[in-house]
């Protein structure tokens, strides 16, 4: 059966270079993990091998991050990326650090794709939009 969730999940695993001198995770540990999610959702969809080769590449145009109760080097936090919105040009990623059933930190990334040669935006690649599709059709996405 193909999947086609626009969801990624992953396992996070808080490292001593990642708190900070109160024992918390330091709120810059959470963008590396919202980047490590996005690097993680692409290499399930699209590689970065693959886009490098049809010569575009993923850029961030916004990041947004609300911090909602700390994580400590004690706690076993999941990262959850989802697709929101992906349009003909740009696309919106959510993202959640939970342990249990405890939201520690929300947040968001926009973004579009950029025509490496034409050294402009680009359209978003027409599989990415297929499957994007086929989870709205499967109810997968809102």
């Amino acid at each position: 059966m193909i999947d086609y969730s626009m969801t990624v999940e992953m396992d996070i695993s808080i490292k001593a270079y990642d708190i900070d001198a109160m024992g918390i995770v330091s709120n810059i540990t959470y963008i590396r993990w919202f980047e490590d999610l996005r690097h993680l959702f692409l290499d399930k969809r699209y590689s970065y091998e693959e886009m490098i080769a049809t010569g575009i590449s993923p850029i961030l145009v916004k990041t947004e991050v609300n911090y909602k109760v700390p994580l400590t080097i004690h706690d076993k936090p999941k990262g959850y990326c989802t697709i929101k919105n992906l349009g003909s040009s740009k696309w919106e990623m959510e993202f959640e650090i939970k342990s249990d059933d405890v939201l520690h930190c929300k947040g968001k990334q926009v973004g579009c794709f950029y025509n490496l040669e034409k050294k402009r935006p680009s359209l978003v690649p027409e599989r990415l939009l297929e499957a994007y599709e086929k989870a709205k059709e499967y109810s997968l996405v809102e």
